[in-house]
């Protein structure tokens, strides 16, 4: 018998919870409910969940410290809901870990679809990379694909899933243009929507922590990944 995936709503409003609540279990999964970010934190902390829905505006402790503290001892899977037009709180929630968001109101089905995505690209992240290298390095970086690490040197970087996901496509195309959709399709297993920057947040956080000289923004087509001069 298959196991239903746990998921973890965070949501302080009770009725959106709930409504949450139905179409989650209507669609096959296992929620469980939580109204304030002390109690969602040490849940999250204590029990492994498959995918965790944080809203950031929360009693007790706000989303974004919740996020912080889960980041710093798990990778579990964690899409944000943000009020609409809050592009801070998105960025935030990205530089500190969060695998995607969605801006309230929104449609029902496009957080299925997202909860979706997340969780195909958790369960291919889990199945052996075929076809891949070991590991590639370019310059002073070091990317191990089994092991899913990466390093600058002899020091480990610190990805969340979605940044290495990213990384990887990057680096098994190096210097070919990759639009802005192709890398949504293949780094988080959807497609790019309307007004979506996720990407482009990812994106962002990984040329800090890896250099800003090798990932390319190449304008009114996507981004490239250029090879040092070594290679």
């Amino acid at each position: 018998m298959m196991m239903l995936k746990k998921i973890l709503l965070v949501e302080d409003d009770l009725e959106i919870s709930e409504l949450l609540s139905s179409l989650l279990k209507k669609e096959g999964f296992d929620p469980e409910a939580i109204f304030d970010g002390i109690n969602a934190e040490c849940l999250a902390l204590k029990h492994d969940y498959d995918l965790i829905i944080l809203d950031i505006m929360l009693p007790g402790k706000n989303g974004l410290d919740v996020l912080r503290n889960i980041r710093a001892k798990k990778s579990t899977p964690i899409l944000m809901l943000t009020a609409k037009g809050d592009d801070l709180d998105r960025i935030i929630g990205f530089e500190m870990g969060a695998d995607d968001y969605l801006p309230k109101p929104f449609n029902p089905r496009e957080l299925i679809a997202r909860i979706n995505a997340l969780l195909r690209r958790v369960d291919l992240d889990k199945q052996p990379s075929t076809g891949h290298p070991d590991q590639i390095q370019n310059g002073a970086l070091t990317v191990k694909f089994k092991s899913r690490e990466a390093f600058l040197g002899d020091e480990h970087i610190e990805l969340t899933a979605t940044e290495f996901n990213v990384l990887s496509v990057f680096l098994l195309h190096p210097n070919e243009v990759i639009s802005k959709n192709s890398l949504t399709e293949k780094a988080l297993g959807r497609k790019l929507t309307l007004y979506d920057r996720a990407i482009d947040m990812h994106v962002s956080n990984l040329r800090k922590k890896i250099s800003d000289t090798a990932i390319k923004t190449i304008r009114g087509q996507g981004y490239m990944y250029q090879l040092s001069s070594s290679e």
